[in-house]
């Protein structure tokens, strides 16, 4: 019989190596390394015949529509059959919540099953009771993975929802639920269950403190489509984001505003998140583009004096690099001095940009907050700035305006050469200087006439 090896898996990052060590070579973290036990006996397997693609029959299934249009929009029009997805997020930011809704309008038409491990079947009735509708879903209280697979395996549910993937445990592996062995076996097997039985499989999945799912990286390898929920669990709104997408664009977002009937989706975020008020110093307003949607973000500045050695740039929404390179060109390009001055920066409403496109915006607010004057009203500003001080074309320029004249705003500041649209006024700049002319209002903006 041969003997078990011995290896160390990392809890944070899943690094694997045949010794312990105390910090862990991958992440850095310390006193993450544990045991775990892998059976290396001898193993046999038949062989199976090979196939030339142009042989292979492709499924002609559709997608799965959710019922959630916010949802469906992230995965890229539904769910594909046979796939595998994972949705992370903090506790109690709603991601049981959202999937039994979606749960519950799939089972008008398709069956539907959801394997709760972390609440008991009466409890998860009581919040189907709350939410409506969900009186066709069949439910499974289990933590037995192989239990799990084998219902899978003879009932073959359209959609099968596990939450959470760390509660799941085999008996084979010595190991406790939760621990990087268990969550790796447990991704596998459903991995497997769901291409050889066609379940598309939706898998919860806890977080880390720094935002990243729990449990080994090659999780998130293994699964066809990586889904973060964002957002505050004190806020009602959230942000649903695709991290990674094997049948769709990972540049889509998902809003939502939590209710007493559970999540309920924001078909028009620019309305909720683009509201200013006139005259406010420090706000203006950004067109961004997730994916194919335009969105209007209040974007708020706070330039203050320090006596600190080092001023700090605090961000929240805004890459911190971003915001830093950002400072630097209004410091040395445009004239706005903020050597000597804290600078802040947020996103309204929670939500994170991520495009270069915003740039402008945020140049905007933060020259509005230095000055002490507002930006000019009923104006949005779109365009990425470069480290020489000019300003670049932003993607989709058309799309941006149509969404800015839909909010019924009067004039864009955007990079020169950009399209008139409508009624809507274009203001032209070459360089972030004219731009801060133009947009803000005073003795800058009389000038820039």
């Amino acid at each position: 019989m041969a003997k078990p090896a011995v290896q160390y898996a990392c809890t944070e990052c899943g690094y694997a190596a045949g010794r312990w060590f105390g910090k862990c070579p991958s992440c850095g973290t310390f006193g993450s390394l544990v045991e775990e036990s892998h059976d290396t006996g001898p193993q046999t397997a038949a062989a199976r015949p090979l196939l030339r693609l142009v042989d292979v029959e492709t499924e002609e299934a559709e997608r799965i529509a959710t019922g959630v249009p916010e949802l469906d929009r992230v995965l890229g029009g539904g769910l594909v059959p046979a796939s595998l997805v994972l949705v992370g997020g903090e506790p109690g930011v709603g991601k049981s919540t959202l999937l039994l809704s979606a749960l519950a309008a799939i089972s008008q038409s398709r069956r539907a099953l959801l394997v709760t491990g972390e609440e008991s079947a009466a409890q998860v009735k009581l919040r189907a009771l709350r939410l409506g509708g969900a009186e066709r879903v069949e439910i499974l209280a289990a933590t037995d993975l192989d239990a799990i697979c084998a219902t899978l395996e003879q009932e073959r549910p359209d959609v099968c929802v596990i939450d959470s993937v760390q509660t799941l445990w085999s008996s084979e592996i010595g190991s406790a639920p939760g621990s990087v062995a268990q969550v790796r076996e447990a991704a596998g097997r459903l991995l497997r269950v769901a291409k050889e039985s066609g379940v598309a499989t939706i898998l919860v999945g806890h977080v880390t403190k720094d935002g990243s799912v729990a449990g080994p990286r090659v999780l998130e390898h293994l699964v066809d489509c990586v889904l973060q929920f964002e957002g505050d669990r004190y806020r009602e709104h959230r942000v649903l984001r695709a991290a990674k997408n094997r049948f769709g664009s990972t540049n889509e977002l998902g809003v939502f505003e939590m209710t007493g009937r559970g999540l309920v989706g924001v078909p028009d975020p620019s309305a909720l998140f683009g509201r200013t008020a006139e005259g406010e110093i420090g706000a203006a307003t950004a067109c961004a583009l997730e994916g194919t949607r335009p969105l209007l973000l209040e974007i708020q500045a706070l330039v203050a004096p320090t006596d600190l050695a080092m001023p700090r740039r605090v961000a929240t929404g805004v890459d911190p690099k971003r915001l830093a390179m950002i400072v630097a060109v209004l410091s040395r390009h445009a004239g706005v001095a903020l050597g000597q001055a804290d600078v802040f920066v947020n996103v309204a409403g929670g939500v994170r940009i991520d495009e270069p496109g915003a740039d402008v915006a945020v140049a905007l607010a933060i020259a509005s907050a230095a000055r002490g004057v507002p930006v000019a009203p009923a104006t949005a500003a779109f365009g990425e700035i470069g480290l020489t001080g000019r300003l670049r074309p932003a993607t989709q320029a058309e799309r941006r305006l149509e969404e800015c004249a839909k909010l019924g705003l009067r004039a864009v500041v955007a990079p020169a050469g950009t399209p008139d649209r409508g009624k809507l006024r274009i203001v032209g700049a070459d360089t972030l200087r004219r731009a801060i002319a133009a947009g803000v209002n005073g003795r800058d903006r009389d000038q820039a006439g």
